[in-house]
């Protein structure tokens, strides 16, 4: 995606940026142009990914060191955008593996504050100044669980409320010049499922995707105003093939992919 020509960068805002799907967008939009606003709890690692992008794209970096589910850490970050930035990539997230009635409610509960509610009022504190620069870019990051749930409903609820959101919103900024974009990969080569207790050995290895291609095809998708993003042919397949399928069978795939 390349950045407006003017005398001052743009910048973008990215969530959850010290690995994984966060990190390849932070690097790649540094490439692009972009000055960046990192946002996470890991401040070593903040401070690492922005000397990394400053010593090879010259790209100047404000670290905010924020945890997305608390009030004080959304407000934090709603307060910067509110200021103006050219691209919000909401990406931080989290998931819990295991049956629902079994899991910590105080987990599930941190869950929805990351998933959803920063995801909300991150986007409800970008959109103001983007929609009055007739400009600007949102990427919502979801999952294929939006439409595979399988276990963890939770986790699952949590990313199709991403994907409805922002389809939603899409309408409602027809004609503003902003864009916005639910990506919706598959298995990605993260710490991501590690983190949340849930097992990728029984995934085929050619399923499980690379973030740099991932964040390839966010962008190019976003470039030719796809709302809905989803890495990888066989992904897209499995996605339709889905939604030709009654909800018996859409559930035993499900089971057997999550």
């Amino acid at each position: 995606m390349v950045p407006p020509t003017t005398d001052n960068r743009p910048v973008a805002l990215v969530t959850g940026p010290t690995s994984g799907i966060g990190r390849s967008f932070a690097r790649r939009l540094a490439a692009d142009g972009y000055d960046l606003v990192l946002c996470a709890r890991d401040a070593e690692r903040l401070k690492a990914l922005a000397q990394e992008v400053a010593d090879a794209q010259g790209t100047r970096s404000e670290i905010l060191v924020v945890d997305l589910a608390t009030p004080e850490g959304r407000a934090t970050v709603a307060d910067r955008l509110a200021a103006g930035v050219d691209v919000l990539v909401n990406n931080a997230g989290g998931m819990s593996n295991g049956t629902f009635w079994e899991q910590d409610l105080a987990v599930l509960e941190r869950q929805i504050d990351v998933n959803v509610t920063a995801v909300m009022a991150l986007t409800h504190a970008a959109l103001p100044a983007m929609v009055r620069a007739g400009s600007g870019s949102i990427i919502n990051v979801a999952s294929i669980a939006a439409f595979f749930p399988g276990r963890g409903g939770s986790y699952a609820g949590t990313k199709s409320y991403v994907s409805g959101f922002t389809q939603a919103l899409a309408s409602e900024l027809h004609g503003t010049g902003v864009r916005i974009q639910a990506l919706c990969p598959g298995f990605v080569d993260t710490e991501f499922h590690e983190r949340g207790g849930a097992s990728t050995d029984a995934v085929p290895p050619k399923a499980i995707l690379n973030p740099d291609d991932v964040v390839t095809a966010s962008l190019s998708d976003l470039e030719r105003g796809a709302v809905v993003s989803i890495p990888n042919t066989r992904y897209k397949i499995l996605v339709m093939s889905g939604k030709l399928l009654p909800p018996v069978l859409t559930n035993w795939v499900s089971g057997r992919l999550f």
